[in-house]
Order: structure tokens, then C-alpha cells, then sequence
């Protein structure tokens, strides 16, 4: 039985830290989704190397600073990790799966910081501070709740780590953001916030999909053990608070921003999913479903209100919204342990903790947990204040004007895209070229044995070209939905040829008003398709009436016709020019 039980706590332990490890996936791409394209490389590698820096980080300093010993405010200096650590390990857990958890949760807390302080931060700069917190902050204070010190001590309760995980990781970024400054351009001179709308929010729906599923490794990894019906039992009701104060946080900021912004908010809605994932995340095991709800209902509006506030009142440019999410909700989350635990729960030797005031509990739990709250927050913001100072006035934390404009993909990492298909064909020409040690080329290279038999004409030099037949070409601005209409209007009359390109633009009307993340947004530049026709044969008129009839709604945006006429069409395939230029008879 000894054997079975160890072994299901440990495969169980394991699966959860596998689970953590894979949210560092989760948080690449969130980050990488709500921030623009040209430093999206840029995202990735921060968020490779703060597991990689971290893990051999914590491995040589942080995992004893935070377990080797039991005094009050610091565990003990372990190069390597060494020690035994009997006295801190789950039962049937060995310690190297005990350490491995612990290390992914280590590189939670420090990813969480390059979310906010994206898109103009340094990659050495980010390298160091992950390296301090890893090593220090998060060690020190994870000691102080987890690893015996003086608020575990006094009952202080924190499951997975609301505070000790993501409250950390907010708080170093609420003060990493405000030394570094905002983007350029996202406030203007009066202090009025711009949006800056992420390049892919399909990346940042797979990372909050990805986080989700991973969140119950996080919290549930923590109940250490798999085996028998009590920890089942704890296992199923850890998993039903945390799923049901996600999906009430997401319910709630769909609901929150479709009545103040006009249209529920997809970006804001995302991060509604993960202040509920954080919120309760401290007090899951304590609590009810009915609790694990309203602390997810208050978790939405605290990430809404609060990532507003961040923005427009404090002028911290956060991307990502990781203050909010993580900081805030954070410190909600641990205080509401205080509010809705419905169960009492031993510590320190022998005592008993009351449950939460409306369990009838009190004060108690609510005071321990404020004062872990504020503890933790001076002692990161006070540590990482430093920190950010020292880089600032030394390697430099912020990138160089030039390269914040460029992005941090080029200029960092020598990357001229994340997107390959971004790049121009022309410029990857050039580049294979240059490798070569040859000029770009200019001709084809098909073999002319190959290609398709013509007889090539040549007009004499400076010869203009005459033709009966008038060469029009035609530009049509279309809505999107309309494109199909149009191209089987087109059909019909004979026109087959055509350039199709999407476009951004407005006429007289400016676009139109939205919102990005609650922050107003002047879409001077609407989404358009512009469909380019040269013809000859078919009459013009023709052209534009079947176009206005195809088009025609009778709103706003319907389109326009430009007409010009063309001097000139050569084929390049035969040579051929004029009006032979724009028949396909062979």
C-alpha cells in the first residue's frame, strides 16, 4: 500500500509540474499575440530564457534561499542544492520532484514581468532582472509563505500562489513598466492613451486556452497527492472552484465591456479568463463553488476598472494587461481567502485558523491575509525598484528610439521577421544573392525548352504605340463582402482580368470610433478591397454600371469607381503592346 500511495503521489506531482511548465507556452503566446508583429520574436526569446536562465538560477541559490531552513525571513544558503530537505517535503514526494515543481513555479512569476515591459526593453537588461528574480525576490518571499517563515507562521494561506506566484510577477512588473515609460506614441501631449491593438489575437486566445488547461496542474498539482478518496475528493473540488471562477470572470468582463464600450471587447474578454484563473488560485481548496463565483465575478471587474486605471490614470503603458491580471487580481484573490473560506485549516504548531468573515470566521483570516498582501508588495516593489534603477543607469533598460521604431525582432536579434511570408520576395532575392557572391537577378530562369512557344515582338525604339481601340483602366473600392458580387458581375460581361489587393482607407466619413482594451481607438483606416481592371474590348460604361448595380445597398460605404486612361500595356511574356497586350488568344 506504502508503494502505491508513493507512487501516485509522485506521478501526480510530476503531471502537475509538466502542466506548469507548459504554461510558460500559454504566456508566450498571449504576449506574443497582444503585442505587435515586429517584436514578436523578440517575445519568444524572453519568454524561452526566463526558464532557462531561471532554472539553473534557482537551482544553484533560490530553491535553498527559499527551503533550507526555517527562520523567519530567509531559508538558508544551499549552493546546488544539496540539502536534504526532509522537514519541508510532502509526504511520499522525493525531492527532486518536489524541486522541479517548485522551479516551474519560479519561471511563472518571472515571465510574467516581460508582458508589460514588451516592445522596448532591453534583452540583456530583461536576462539580468529575470536572473535576480529567480534568485532573490521571489525565492525570499515564497519563503516567508511557503517555506515556513513568518507569515506562514501566522496562518497566512496562499495554495497556489495568488500572491506568492503571480501577485510577485505584477508587482515587478507594475514597477518595471513605470521606470521604463510608455511605447512611443501612446500618449499624446495632453496625456490621452492610444491604442495599440495586438497583431494576432488567435495567438492570444491559443495562450489563454493553453493557460486554462494548465491552471488545473497549477492548482491542482498543489494538493501533492492523487491517491485515496479524500484527496480525490480535494483533487475534484479544487478543479470545479478554479474552472467555475474562470468562466464567471470571462462571463463577467464579456458583459462588463459590451455595456461600456458598446461591443463586448475580445482582447479585455481574454484576460477576464486569466484574472479568474488567478484570483482563485489562492484560496481553491477553502472555498465553495458559490465562493470560487463571486470571487470570480469580482476578479472581472477588478481586471477591467483596474487595467483602465493603469492605463489612463497611472499613464503605465502595460500591453498586456499583466498588472491587471496578475497583480491585481492577485492581491484580490489572496484577500478574498479572508471573505470566503468555508473551511478552517491547521498551521504553525498545533493551531487552528477560523474560517473567512462570512463563514462566520471574523476577522482574523482577512487581517493575516492584508498583511501578507502589503508585505510581499513592499518587499518586490522595494527590491525591484533597485533593481530596474541599477540596469537603467548601467547596461541601460530601455532600447534606443531607432530601435523601439524598427522592433526588437531586427534590431536584437537580427531577425527581419517572425512571419516569413511577411518578408518581400525582392529583399529575400537580394539576400540569396548576396550569399552567393552574385548580383540579384533580373531575367527568368526557365529553360527555354520549357517554356511556352511565342513569337517575341519588338516595336522600334521611340516609337509610340498607336491604337483605335482607348485602354482604360478601372480601380473599384469594395467592401469586403462584396468581392464575390462583384467578380461575378464582372464575369458576366465579359471582364475575366483582374488585381485584387486589400487595402485600408477612408473618405469623407473618417471611419468610425471603437475601443481596444477600453481605450478609444480612431479607425481613420477601414478594411477595404480594391479590385484593379484594364479593358478595352468591353465598354467602360458597361463596367460601371455593372459594378454599381452589384455594390449598391444604399449605406455609407458602398464604394468607389476611379477611371484613368492608360497610355500603354506591354506583355511581358511576347513583347506584345496596346491592345494585342490584353488578349489572351493564343
Amino acid at each position: 500500500m506504502a508503494e502505491l500511495i508513493y507512487g501516485g503521489t509522485g506521478v501526480w506531482f510530476m503531471i502537475g509540474a509538466l502542466l506548469v511548465f507548459f504554461m510558460q507556452c500559454g504566456f508566450a503566446m498571449v504576449e506574443t499575440g497582444f503585442t505587435r508583429a515586429k517584436n514578436a520574436g523578440n517575445i519568444i526569446m524572453k519568454n524561452l530564457m526566463d526558464f532557462c536562465i531561471g532554472t539553473p538560477i534557482y537551482w544553484l541559490f533560490g530553491f535553498g534561499i527559499m527551503f533550507a531552513g526555517n527562520s523567519a525571513f530567509i531559508g538558508g544558503l544551499d549552493f546546488l542544492s544539496q540539502g536534504a530537505y526532509t522537514a519541508i517535503l510532502p509526504d511520499g514526494v522525493p525531492k527532486w520532484a518536489f524541486f522541479i515543481f517548485q522551479t516551474v513555479f519560479c519561471a511563472t512569476a518571472a515571465t510574467i514581468v516581460s508582458g508589460a515591459m514588451a516592445e522596448r526593453t532591453k534583452f540583456i537588461s530583461y536576462c539580468i532582472y529575470s536572473a535576480v528574480i529567480s534568485a532573490v525576490v521571489y525565492p525570499i518571499s515564497g519563503h516567508w509563505i511557503w517555506g515556513g517563515g513568518w507569515l506562514a507562521q501566522m496562518g497566512f494561506h496562499d495554495f497556489a500562489g495568488s500572491t506568492a506566484v503571480h501577485m510577485v510577477g505584477g508587482v515587478a512588473a507594475l514597477v518595471g513598466a513605470k521606470i521604463l515609460g510608455p511605447r512611443i506614441g501612446k500618449y499624446d501631449k495632453d496625456g490621452k492613451p492610444h491604442a495599440f491593438p495586438g497583431h494576432s489575437l488567435t495567438l492570444g486566445a491559443l495562450g489563454v486556452f493553453i493557460l486554462w488547461f494548465c491552471w488545473f496542474g497549477f492548482n491542482g498539482g498543489s494538493t501533492v497527492c492523487a491517491t485515496g478518496d479524500d484527496a480525490l475528493s480535494a483533487m475534484g473540488s479544487i478543479f470545479t472552484t478554479t474552472n467555475l471562477a474562470a468562466a464567471t470572470a470571462t462571463l463577467t468582463v464579456m458583459i462588463i465591456t459590451w455595456i461600456r464600450y458598446k461591443k463586448p471587447d475580445v482582447s479585455m474578454t481574454l484576460n477576464g479568463s486569466l484574472a479568474g484563473l488567478v484570483a482563485i488560485t489562492a484560496g481553491c481548496d477553502l472555498v465553495t463553488p458559490v465562493g470560487a463565483f463571486f470571487i470570480g465575478l469580482i476578479a472581472g471587474f477588478v481586471v477591467v476598472f483596474g487595467i483602465e486605471f493603469i492605463d489612463k490614470v497611472c499613464k503605465i503603458d502595460d500591453p498586456v494587461g499583466a498588472i491587471g491580471v496578475h497583480g491585481m487580481c492577485g492581491a484580490t484573490g489572496t484577500l478574498m481567502v479572508g471573505l470566503f473560506s468555508a473551511t478552517e485549516y491547521s498551521y504553525g504548531d498545533g493551531l487552528v485558523m477560523s474560517k473567512g468573515l462570512f463563514y462566520g470566521g471574523g476577522f482574523k483570516l482577512l487581517g493575516v491575509e492584508a498583511l501578507g498582501v502589503i508585505s510581499v508588495i513592499a518587499w518586490v516593489a522595494v527590491t525591484m525598484t533597485i533593481v530596474f534603477q541599477i540596469l537603467k543607469h548601467t547596461v541601460g533598460l530601455r532600447a534606443s528610439r531607432e530601435e523601439e521604431i524598427l522592433g526588437l525582432d531586427i534590431t536584437e536579434h537580427g531577425l527581419t521577421s517572425s512571419y516569413a511570408d511577411f518578408v518581400p520576395v525582392v529583399e529575400q532575392l537580394n539576400a540569396d544573392a548576396a550569399a552567393a557572391g552574385e548580383a540579384a537577378p533580373v531575367t527568368g530562369s526557365t529553360p527555354v525548352d520549357e517554356a511556352v512557344p511565342v513569337q517575341l515582338v519588338t516595336p522600334p525604339a521611340n516609337t509610340a504605340i498607336s491604337s483605335d481601340v482607348k485602354i482604360t483602366k478601372i480601380d473599384i473600392l469594395i467592401n469586403q463582402n462584396r468581392f464575390e458580387a462583384l467578380k461575378s458581375a464582372m464575369n458576366t460581361i465579359g471582364v475575366t482580368g483582374m488585381t485584387v489587393t486589400q487595402v485600408l482607407g477612408c473618405g469623407m466619413q473618417k471611419g468610425r470610433m471603437e475601443y481596444y482594451r477600453g481605450v478609444q481607438r480612431e479607425i481613420n483606416l477601414l478594411p477595404k478591397v480594391k479590385v484593379e481592371i484594364v479593358v478595352c474590348k468591353v465598354p467602360v460604361r458597361t463596367v460601371i454600371e455593372t459594378a454599381k448595380k452589384a455594390l449598391y445597398t444604399g449605406h455609407i460605404g458602398d464604394g468607389k469607381i476611379f477611371v484613368y486612361d492608360t497610355e500603354n500595356v506591354v506583355k511581358v511574356r511576347t513583347g506584345e503592346e496596346g491592345y494585342d497586350a490584353l488578349q489572351d488568344e493564343e
